[in-house]
């Protein structure tokens, strides 16, 4: 064997053994956490981080992981929650996992896009709702809804709460606009109505 072939086989091997193992490891979706929790333990906020990406992926809009809802989520637990409200959310978390394993096997934030898809699905569908409002007054007396609920609405409240979303990404009309004293009554357009 030619000297060159020998170091070019040596070199090609000494690449696949260094790649296999982050080749396996890639088989199979595991969650990182990239930010350090305030409140929730970390499994908890794995799922949480996991839910909303799930709930609000990037497409040509931001997603909820670059609006930092799974943060906004650990806040709001620690600092709105009371220590009755943190247990609930802390078994409610527990029992939505414990689902997850039932149905597939593994936590919800293992799973598959398919199956993370397929579950939110069934929790869609099983879940209690909120009641209708009026005028921001929910009508009749509003039954617990669950976790799974109440974290898709916080999640909801912290996405389109945030600044960029608000800037960038929803129509914005700030009140009271700019002061404009004499403007053509073309650019105006219509009469405003209140």
């Amino acid at each position: 064997m030619q000297r060159r072939e020998a170091l070019k086989q040596t070199a090609l091997f000494g690449v696949a053994t260094a790649l296999f193992p982050s080749l396996l490891q890639s088989c199979k979706e595991t969650s990182r956490l990239n930010w350090q929790p305030q409140f929730l333990s970390v499994k908890h906020a794995e799922l949480v981080s996991s839910l909303v990406d799930t709930l609000l992926p990037k497409t040509e809009t931001p997603g909820a992981l670059e609006m930092k809802v799974d943060m906004f989520i650990d806040l709001v637990y620690g600092k709105l929650n009371g220590e009755a409200g943190q247990e609930t959310m802390d078994k409610g978390m527990d029992d939505f996992d414990a689902r997850c394993k039932e149905k597939f096997g593994d936590r919800f934030a293992d799973l598959s896009p398919e199956n993370k898809a397929e579950f939110l699905k069934m929790e869609e569908a099983n879940s209690p709702k909120f009641n209708g409002s009026i005028w921001g007054t929910a009508a009749g007396k509003q039954e617990p809804v669950g976790f799974y609920r109440n974290l898709k609405s916080t999640a909801l409240w912290g996405y389109f709460s945030s600044e960029e979303i608000g800037l960038k990404v929803l129509t914005y009309d700030p009140v009271p606009g700019p002061y404009q004293g004499c403007i053509p009554l073309a650019e105006v357009g219509n009469t405003y109505s209140l």
